[in-house]
């Protein structure tokens, strides 16, 4: 997937914000390129767990089919573990097999990392993010 440094900032921006709780959200996209974040609440206001507020979920996932694009990515923050899948988020992608899995990790605060995933049938594949710099 292809996506633009500023939107990989914007996640890494909502995981700061959102610290010492994960974050989580939805990136939109198309043809394999991401095109826009969107925020949501994390329903479990957890540092160890994320759910995408119902309420949240609804509203994006309408206004991604509105612009016509797809849900490219479903993305949330570790705040003290690498951006790897968790065995709960292994668990979780069983019902949405289809996006990516991004995973900003803010274990070293100061280089926070920003790793893609497909998670099909509980087997983890990471994927290469191609991020536009311009």
């Amino acid at each position: 997937m292809t996506i633009a440094r500023e939107l990989i900032d914007e996640v890494v921006a909502h995981a700061r914000e959102e610290a010492p709780n994960e974050c989580c959200g939805m990136v939109a996209g198309s043809d394999g390129r991401a095109t826009r974040v969107y925020r949501a609440r994390n329903a479990e206001a957890s540092p160890l767990r994320y759910t995408i507020h119902p309420t949240d979920q609804f509203r994006i996932t309408m206004e991604i089919e509105e612009r016509g694009e797809e849900i490219a990515a479903i993305y949330h923050s570790h705040t003290s573990s690498p951006a790897e899948p968790s065995q709960t988020d292994i668990n979780l992608a069983e019902n949405w097999p289809d996006p990516l899995y991004l995973i900003c990790s803010l274990a070293e605060p100061e280089a926070p990392s920003v790793r893609a995933f497909t998670i099909r049938d509980r087997r983890v594949e990471e994927v290469e993010l191609d991020v536009d710099e311009r």
